[in-house]
């Protein structure tokens, strides 16, 4: 499992209309939004592959003038590794 947080940007007119969209995204929290329109994110995905979809999908919505990466963290199961 792999855990990343990101500050997505936006212009502050459109924030809202952001959030909504990643939101919507499997695997995408929204925890706050800033007056400038810097929006807090956390994801969840299953495999690097997935994180990185989803960082390039985060990147195409419309409104996002770019998402930048503070933090990952990639954990084993060990259940699955047996």
């Amino acid at each position: 499992m792999n855990i990343s947080s990101a500050i997505v940007h936006a212009h502050a007119a459109n924030a809202t209309a952001v959030k909504a969209r990643l939101t919507a995204l499997a695997g995408v929290e929204v925890h706050g939004i800033s007056p400038e329109g810097k929006i807090i994110v956390t994801l969840e995905s299953s495999d690097d592959d997935s994180t990185i979809a989803t960082y390039t999908r985060i990147g195409q919505l419309e409104g996002v003038l770019a998402v930048a990466m503070i933090y990952n963290q990639s954990e084993s199961e060990p259940e699955k590794e047996i």
